[in-house]
């Protein structure tokens, strides 16, 4: 068991959780990943590390409640039964600064993809780096860690898509009318944004990392829906990634393999709620 010290609702559906877990913090990288289990037969819940303080061993993550798994992690308080990681490989840029240092980056953040691209460009701050951040989300109320994000950032572009905050429209509209300020963007967020984004950065030849984090469910590489295909050969996101590069992913398949089991997911979490009393 591992203590929850915060979890907390930040927004209508995103939850801030801060765990004591020294040990798994320890050699955490940005980029990498947790497996959270709520109970002892609660399902693997694959989170990507948000924070981490190592002089506290606090271990940070932000989740959605998207279905049955986040809505049962949602009403932990005290106690979670297993954290196991750092999992998967760290960002490429974090993991190798000195050879990206005089690389023009921008990242592109889309909704809770805000939360692994906090550490990255965090991190990178601390190493000299002078690092861009589009953000978006669908409105102003979606928004999170805005200080955060501006704290380690040179500049943030906000974007929503009903205009409430920021410029109105996509990530790309933004990612467009600044292409000539970048030669590497790293995606992290929907499938369907990362999509748009390879598609912008491609036309003007802008090396292009993003995480397929979206696909994970197990985390283990034994399940098997994290599979996706990259430059037409089979990966798995959880132990080939979660990063990828932008411009050989086949999008159109992940989000395909993603709806599968879209209806049977939905009945899960409803019924879930009925038994833990949230709905």
């Amino acid at each position: 068991m591992y203590k929850v010290i915060k979890n907390e609702k930040i927004n209508p559906n995103t939850y801030l959780m801060e765990i004591e877990a020294p040990e798994v913090i320890k050699n955490a990288l940005p980029g990498q990943f947790v497996i959270l289990m709520g109970k002892e037969d609660s399902e693997r819940i694959p989170l990507t590390i948000y924070d981490t303080d190592k002089e506290k061993n606090i271990l940070s993550v932000i989740y959605q409640v998207i279905g049955a798994s986040t809505e049962e992690l949602s009403t932990i308080k005290k106690d979670i039964f297993a954290v196991t990681g750092p999992l998967g490989k760290p960002n490429e840029i974090c993991k190798n600064p000195e050879e990206y240092k005089k690389r023009k980056i921008v990242y592109v953040a889309g909704g809770v993809g805000v939360a692994p691209v906090y550490p990255q460009v965090k991190y990178l701050k601390e190493r000299g780096f002078d690092i861009d951040v589009i953000y978006g989300a669908r409105e102003k109320d979606l928004l999170i860690i805005q200080d955060k994000l501006e704290a380690v950032s040179k500049n943030v572009y906000y974007v929503t898509d009903d205009g409430s905050f920021g410029e109105k429209g996509f990530v790309t509209n933004v990612l467009e009318a600044n292409h000539d300020k970048y030669d590497l963007c790293v995606a992290i967020g929907p499938l369907i944004m990362m999509k748009n984004v390879a598609a912008v950065t491609k036309k003007y030849n802008i090396q292009t990392i993003v995480s397929m984090n979206p696909l994970m469910v197990d985390g283990s590489g034994m399940c098997g829906a994290c599979r996706c295909e990259i430059e037409g050969k089979p990966k798995f996101a959880c132990i080939d990634g979660p990063e990828f590069d932008g411009h050989k992913v086949n999008y159109d398949l992940a989000m395909k393999r993603m709806n599968i089991y879209k209806e049977e997911e939905k009945q899960k979490w409803e019924q879930m709620k009925k038994e833990l009393g949230t709905k």
